[in-house]
């Protein structure tokens, strides 16, 4: 009878809702508030949500390093010709002088002098010896993306190129992509793009040619990996359907990792040099050069902060929820109640904090006796409430009404019970469930019907 109803009210509230919708991505894109006063029948208590940091600029917060260490022009002193023009060269660079200077910080700068600055390799004298450059983003600290990696070329950007990742500070790397102007000859590898991509193959890692053709697109600077499509593909092109993509991150371990870093590395395989040989005659031509680097993303604080702070050096989330530690990953002290788990974005829109509970003190002493001790309290009247109509006895259990149990009168008793909890009762599960999909379904539809206004 319920499921009746609940088709009956979508049909007479889809187009509204439609309407409504296009809203929401916003609203559901924050989860910046972890809890909030509420007034209940028991009067004003906490209602615990699941929070996240809001997304930044996060190169303001790393570490970089280049590998050779001496691989930064300019010492000794070198004169550099364009790849368009081989008579042209003039541009010097010179590490005892700030204004011909090239280090490694101005790929993070905000263009503040001018002409564009920008960081400069040596250049490709020791031909036809690879000129290889490992440049490692660092950040001691779980990054999750939020937006596309744009690396910017003051040089005509590379023939071959690879992007990779770290989950463990730079113990282990995985490619993220590849990048060739030839990815059969440099990679053995099909050219694809990320158009290419289905839900069912996001993880697959590519091999572009978008990316790296030679002088002759010139103002073509830039090489992205392209986050956002990726979220299209459960999203939607607008990324309307935030439910669908929130619901996947919840589920799927892999694909969650996958846009998670401690570290970034960009492997600088191959210069541009605008033709098929190399002018040996002229190798000043041929060097790396990056202006600008973008990489936007959010502290990792496991769905249990809604900040994260810089100090001394190192990002850390500020921790609600009774959890702890630089990503909220474990259990404050004394509130090992229950076991510690990552807070969910659903149900939309607040999601599930998973807010720990006091650790409870085994005794054979009196309950009154272990009430009047120091240790951790299980219930209390303010932010420790027994739900559901629970009874808290000596701040150290609640006294459960007939249908529920648990720590704090948390869960139905129904839950436990062979025949389940009743189909046509509220707190339902499985009612829940199947509302959670209808709003799926329904989102999607919206979200198709939005795409062809």
């Amino acid at each position: 009878m319920m499921s009746v109803w609940l088709v009956w009210a979508v049909q007479v509230l889809f187009p509204g809702l439609c309407l409504a919708m296009q809203h929401y991505p916003t609203t559901w894109g924050h989860y910046d508030m972890c809890k909030s006063q509420v007034y209940t029948d028991e009067g004003l208590t906490w209602d615990y949500m699941a929070c996240q940091p809001e997304a930044a600029d996060m190169t303001k917060y790393l570490k970089v390093t280049l590998d050779p260490p001496n691989i930064t022009c300019g010492d000794p002193p070198e004169t550099y010709c364009t790849l368009e023009n081989p008579y042209m060269c003039n541009n010097e660079c010179d590490a005892t002088t700030e204004e011909l200077a090239h280090p490694p910080e101005l790929m993070f700068d905000f263009e503040g002098r001018n002409p564009t600055t920008f960081w400069q390799s040596s250049s490709w004298k020791k031909y036809p010896k690879p000129l290889v450059v490992n440049i490692t983003l660092s950040w001691n600290k779980t990054i999750e993306l939020t937006d596309d990696i744009v690396i910017t070329f003051e040089s005509g950007r590379p023939e071959q190129m690879v992007l990779e990742k770290s989950l463990d500070y730079g113990r282990t790397w995985q490619p993220y992509q590849f990048y060739a102007t030839d990815c059969l000859d440099a990679f053995t590898m099909e050219p694809k793009t990320v158009q290419d991509l289905s839900q069912f193959t996001l993880l697959d890692i590519i091999c572009t040619e978008d990316y790296s053709r030679g002088y002759v697109w010139k103002y073509d600077k830039t090489v992205r990996f392209e986050i956002k499509e990726r979220f299209a593909l459960f999203a939607g092109p607008r990324l309307h359907n935030m439910a669908s993509l929130y619901g996947q991150l919840d589920t799927t371990k892999n694909l969650r990792d996958f846009f998670t870093i401690t570290d970034l590395r960009i492997r600088l395989l191959r210069p541009a040099t605008g033709a098929t040989m190399v002018d040996e005659g002229n190798l000043s031509r041929y060097f790396y050069a990056i202006s600008d680097i973008k990489v936007h993303g959010r502290c990792k604080c496991n769905l249990h902060a809604n900040s994260c702070v810089f100090e001394k050096e190192k990002l850390s989330c500020e921790c609600e929820h009774n959890t702890t530690g630089p990503d909220c990953g474990r259990c404050k002290r004394n509130y090992q109640g229950r076991a510690w788990s990552a807070g969910s974005y659903l149900p939309i829109p607040k999601g599930t904090a998973n807010i720990l509970a006091p650790q409870v003190a085994l005794s054979t002493v009196p309950s009154v006796q272990i009430a009047n001790s120091k240790r951790a309290r299980v219930c209390d009247n303010e932010l420790l409430r027994c739900q559901n109509g629970g009874v808290c006895v000596n701040n150290v259990r609640c006294q459960c009404p007939p249908a529920f149990s648990g720590l704090l009168c948390e869960k139905p008793r129904c839950e436990n019970e062979a025949s389940g909890c009743d189909s046509d009762s509220a707190s339902d599960p499985r009612l829940q469930r199947s509302t959670f999909l209808l709003l799926l379904l329904l989102t999607s539809a919206c979200s198709l019907l939005l795409t062809r206004l």
